[in-house]
């Protein structure tokens, strides 16, 4: 048993908690990892406010984490203590019928036992105060240690910043994928991304990679919009900047609407806005964003049958244990972006603070 240093979720609402945590050993077909860094994600954010449903407590929250194998248990072939690693919230067991199909990479081998918080046995290796501590998303990266099935491990290159290429466990991979694997955005098309955070800044890199020749950003907060023109934006707008809807706004800007569009936030008023900006006749919308839980999309199924279709992506669409350590070597050759998307660096124990920085927008 390892003793180290987590940040614990006791109770929905509250600050999170840095103490000392019991890491059990990997048991079979599991991999114990070495944290190295961790980003933080509105997704952790809205599990911590109480208001997910799957959300249980007391719990060590992070998904987006890159580290070093430390111990394997039984059965574990595909990496090797000291191996450099990301862990996978998405994973990939090759085995599934989900993951046998090239249409998608949402692998349901630990689907259950992953969104009740627990190993794939049904039991916790975190243990505080003689309390069991739940695991989040299969990864829980807010742990100086943490226990992952080993088909939610992908080996990546040893040389890689761990500091950066964390990202890649989430939020880089989810909206550079929405661009190039799930809308295949095309060149010379014409882009709208609602939401200028990390993902929306990862759907605009994805844009412009894939050679789309106008990009039009769109969010409240105009402190975003010059991060989102290197990122490659042609221009960015506010919808408190005009009397008529945003759709209405971009489909004069464009001609009659956008080729493709990207909902970056998570707001249903937002995702029906960016259906309706796309062009009749052949516009994709593409939702990344997660909606709280019980929420409903509408829009009149008109926008539909003239032509627009609707659609949505988890982690990008990347089959997750092949593609993230293909996108590490993407970002170790220059062709994608992931250094510019870290504007804080803090120490663990200022973890709540990350999270205040999130919030604001910063």
């Amino acid at each position: 048993v390892i003793k180290c240093k987590a940040a614990v979720a006791w109770e929905a609402g509250k600050p999170l908690s840095l103490e000392e945590v019991e890491v059990a050993p990997p048991k079979a077909h599991e991999v114990r990892i070495k944290i190295v860094a961790t980003a933080v994600c509105h997704t952790d954010a809205y599990t911590l406010s109480g208001a997910d449903p799957e959300g249980c407590f007391p719990v060590i929250l992070g998904h987006e984490g890159a580290g070093i194998v430390e111990s394997v248990g039984e059965g574990v072939t595909k990496v090797k203590p000291g191996d450099t690693v990301i862990p996978l919230y998405i994973p990939q067991c090759g085995e599934c019928k989900f993951c046998k199909n090239p249409k998608t990479n949402l692998c349901q081998k630990i689907r259950i036992t992953q969104g009740k918080g627990v190993m794939p046995d049904g039991t916790s290796r975190f243990t505080c105060k003689g309390k069991q501590i739940y695991h989040f998303m299969g990864t829980s990266t807010f742990s100086e240690y943490t226990v992952v099935a080993d088909i939610s491990v992908a080996k990546i290159d040893a040389a890689a910043p761990l500091d950066k290429v964390c990202l890649l466990g989430c939020g880089i991979s989810t909206g550079y994928g929405a661009a190039v694997n799930t809308a295949k955005v095309e060149r010379g098309s014409t882009c709208a991304v609602f939401g200028l955070g990390g993902v929306g800044l990862a759907v605009v890199m994805g844009c412009k990679i894939a050679g789309a020749s106008r990009i039009i950003g769109i969010d409240f907060n105009k402190d975003k919009y010059a991060k989102a023109k290197e990122f490659g934006a042609t221009e960015c707008i506010s919808p408190r900047d005009f009397t008529k809807p945003i759709q209405e706004v971009l489909a004069e800007m464009t001609d009659g609407g956008v080729d493709y569009s990207f909902e970056c936030i998570g707001n249903v008023g937002v995702m029906r806005a960016a259906l309706e900006a796309c062009h009749k006749g052949w516009g994709v919308s593409v939702i990344v964003g997660v909606a709280a839980a019980g929420q409903e999309i509408a829009t009149r199924p008109f926008q539909l049958v003239t032509g627009r279709t609707w659609k949505g992506t988890a982690f990008g669409g990347w089959k997750s244990v092949d593609s993230v350590p293909k996108l590490v070597t993407e970002y170790m050759s220059k062709k994608i972006k992931v250094d510019e998307f870290v504007t804080h660096t803090l120490p663990f124990d200022k973890i709540n603070e990350a999270f205040e920085l999130m919030h604001t927008g910063k």
